[in-house]
């Protein structure tokens, strides 16, 4: 993925070899202070490296060489094959992982066994030490290769931990068994702790094998987007023959042949035939929608009972689902701001622990009467075990890659965790009428003509033909009979309406405050039905020549069918809505009082939508704009939450950091349902994380020991910091399968 702003660039790039949050951290650092980069983020719990670098100072090739430079890599092969490689990268590294876990389990337990029940049998020590050898310097091997990475470059991580309790416990357990004499000299007793070091990489492999299955369960949701799209079509040839083409080979303009059942393999307009198309996948919405001639379809949708031909207008990385596909990534790669401050935590914690280590180890010494040396080496190495900055660096990014999974599963595109997490403070939403709260395909009901004279009608078609209105469509639509005539000066007045020029008179379409700035006079038969239109939640457009009004139209535009109960969840949920719309005051009362919302404004320009943001802003509101037009974009920019209708313009939902596909306002109250449970999810994570830690170091450094004598075990500690992991990653996955209904 590449986006240019001037002269930087954005781009994504898989680390290969993070085995921790501290790692994330190294990585992110090494890269921030490289010449040319703007920007740099690593996210653990994806395995991604997001970098705004200066093209013109660096590349992805020095950048690479930066993070090698600190033991780790990156895949900056090109993106199309780049997710092959990494799944077969991941692939690879999980089945090995797998066969390490599986003889570190095999070899550990003789040990354990030994050390437990038969200490007394002979050669027990010689045995166990067979036994956890290739444990230790075989199957746990990567602990210490890393480990030396990271102390050649003055840092230290999750690898320094387990490399420095094992290789102490095991280095100090060879001693013991081969120079028993000198402990025996000093009247104690050589023991030996094979079983600890061994078991502590056995727990340790077999966490991490559980934690990358649940991360890989995290990222279902693009696995299964990814998916939808077909491997190959059949194109209609320019000889009308049949031809099976790879979806890779597909340009635009070519004529696809869909059959019964076929998943639609890109975006394109129907030709001939039609047929209904499950858009489930995509929008979230159950009921199949017919597709008829001119009807655009969308790559991962599956036609139903029929079949057609349809032109390809979006290929590869262009198509709606290719965008879904590429915007879900992004967003489960960005970091929430709670995100941050964990990184700098997870970033100093490892030489802290170290620092702990070594000051349990000195206090044993002072305080430790006889057994001081064994049992401040073993205190020592139960802190360096039980310690996990794991657990921590992937308390927010598996709960954002469950949460943002889940909201494009329900048909809720999120662009970034921080409106994820933002969403659940929303106290005030602004709705945009047309297409929001309406259909936003607005027709003319009625038409009414000054002396039933309609002989200017041709003048009437031909300014609305020149506007860019969504009202003047349906006029145009309308008036499709006549024929349009030539004119002269047209020119647009934004929020009004337009002008032009036809045998040296001037006539005005829009609304009644263009008239009233012309001085132009309002026939009484026209204003009584203006006023009736009006009340019947119609929008109402004036014609006009220079003098007075010629015309009166009536539009209306319905009410989906969702709207008033989204309106009323909503309030439900104690949210203030407000109804923001160019329209006409009687039009927006009328849709006020039928949807249920109290607050709203008629007449609203553009820009003064976004100062309506602003001014709730200032209130110290959390406010959410909901829109789908160009003419919302400021809004949607300006507010804390942007939320865009997916059936509206490209520019809104380009601009939003939320997009509903089905332009559902019930999807909203979802999607702050969804914000909610999932800041809740990272809550729980961080608390167990902290509290797992806060509690787990002080037992493991012998804190009880004064009290009741209790010295907690080093496989105990090694279990207990696998299963933090674990534990973390498997809460933010029950979150898949609550309701946010």
């Amino acid at each position: 993925m590449a986006t240019t702003n001037q002269n930087t660039v954005t781009q994504t790039f898989p680390v290969l070899g993070m085995t921790c949050a501290s790692c994330a951290s190294s990585v992110e650092s090494i890269v921030t202070h490289q010449e040319g980069v703007v920007n740099a983020s690593v996210n653990y719990a994806t395995g991604n490296l997001t970098v705004e670098f200066l093209s013109n100072v660096t590349n992805a090739e020095n950048l690479r060489k930066a993070v090698q430079g600190v033991g780790y890599d990156l895949l900056i092969e090109d993106e199309s094959k780049q997710q092959e490689s990494l799944e077969a990268i991941h692939e690879k590294k999980f089945k090995e992982l797998k066969n390490k876990t599986i003889w570190a389990v095999i070899l550990s337990l003789p040990v354990v066994i030994i050390g437990m029940f038969f200490m007394e049998m002979p050669y027990a020590n010689e045995i166990m030490w067979a036994f956890s050898t290739p444990v230790v310097l075989w199957l746990g091997r990567d602990f210490f290769v890393n480990a030396w990475k990271q102390a050649k470059h003055r840092k230290a991580n999750m690898d320094t931990l387990v490399a420095l309790s094992t290789g102490i416990a095991y280095v100090f357990s060879v001693f013991n068994m081969l120079f028993a004499d000198f402990w025996h000299q000093r009247g104690l007793h050589a023991h030996v702790y094979f079983e600890a070091a061994a078991v502590i990489i056995a727990f340790i492999l077999l966490g991490k094998l559980l934690e990358e299955k649940a991360k890989g369960n995290t990222s279902s949701a693009i696995k299964k987007l990814m998916g939808l799209q077909p491997k190959t079509v059949i194109v209609i040839q320019a000889d009308g023959k049949e031809k099976q083409t790879p979806i890779e080979e597909v340009i635009e303009g070519n004529v696809i042949l869909v059959k019964p059942g076929e998943k639609i393999a890109v975006d394109g307009m129907v030709i001939s035939g039609s047929s209904y198309v499950d858009e489930s996948m995509l929008s979230g919405e159950p009921v199949p929608v017919l597709k008829n001639k001119n009807e655009k379809v969308f790559a991962g949708t599956i036609n139903q009972k029929g079949s057609f031909q349809f032109k390809a207008v979006k290929v590869g990385k262009e198509t709606m689902l290719a965008q879904i596909i590429k915007m879900v990534q992004d967003a489960q790669g960005s970091k929430a701001p709670v995100q941050k401050l964990v990184d700098k935590i997870a970033g100093i914690f490892v030489p802290v622990v170290m620092g702990i280590a070594l000051l349990t180890f000195i206090v044993w010494m002072i305080f430790g009467g006889e057994n001081a040396i064994v049992q401040g080496l073993l205190a020592a190495v139960t802190v360096l075990v039980i310690a996990c900055p794991c657990a921590l660096g992937l308390a927010t990014p598996t709960a954002i890659m469950v949460g943002v999974g889940k909201g494009a599963e329900q048909g809720i595109l999120i662009k970034d965790a921080e409106s994820l997490e933002l969403a659940k403070k929303v106290d005030a939403i602004i709705l945009d009428k047309t297409g929001t709260i309406t259909e936003g395909r607005p027709q003319v009901t009625d038409i009414h003509w000054l002396n039933n004279d309609d002989s200017t009608k041709d003048i009437l078609l031909s300014i609305e033909k020149q506007s860019e209105h969504p009202l003047a469509e349906a006029v145009v639509k309308y008036l499709g009979e006549v024929t349009p005539t030539t004119l002269s000066n047209f020119d647009s007045i934004t929020g009004k309406g337009a002008k032009a020029d036809y045998n040296n008179e001037t006539y005005f379409v829009g609304n009644k405050k263009l008239l009233f700035e012309n001085s132009i006079a309002i026939p009484e038969e026209l204003q009584q039905r203006a006023e009736e239109w009006s009340k019947l939640s119609k929008t109402v457009i004036w014609f006009s020549d220079s003098k007075q009004a010629l015309s009166v139209v009536a539009i209306s535009d319905k009410i989906k069918e969702t709207s008033a109960q989204a309106i009323k969840e909503m309030q439900e949920m104690g949210i203030d809505l407000y109804m923001l719309t160019g329209d006409n005051e009687a039009t927006a009362k009328a849709i006020a009082e039928q949807t249920g919302i109290q607050h709203y404004k008629a007449e609203v320009l553009p820009k003064h939508k976004a100062d309506f943001v602003k001014e709730l802003q200032k209130q110290g509101k959390t406010v959410a704009m909901v829109g789908d037009g160009i003419n919302d974009s400021t809004a949607l920019a300006t507010a804390d939450v942007s939320i865009a209708m997916g059936k509206g313009s490209d520019i809104a939902m380009d601009v939003a950091k939320m997009t509903i596909i089905s332009s559902d306002l019930t999807k909203i109250p979802q999607a702050i349902k969804l914000s909610k449970q999932t800041v809740a999810t990272i809550k729980q994570n961080l608390f167990w994380a902290f509290i797992y830690n806060l509690i787990g170091i002080p037992i493991a450094a012998g804190i009880l020991y004064p009290i009741n004598g209790f010295l907690l075990n080093p496989m105990i500690a090694g279990a207990a910091m696998a299963m933090s992991s674990v534990s973390v990653v498997s809460n933010s996955l029950r979150l898949k399968w609550k309701k946010v209904i």
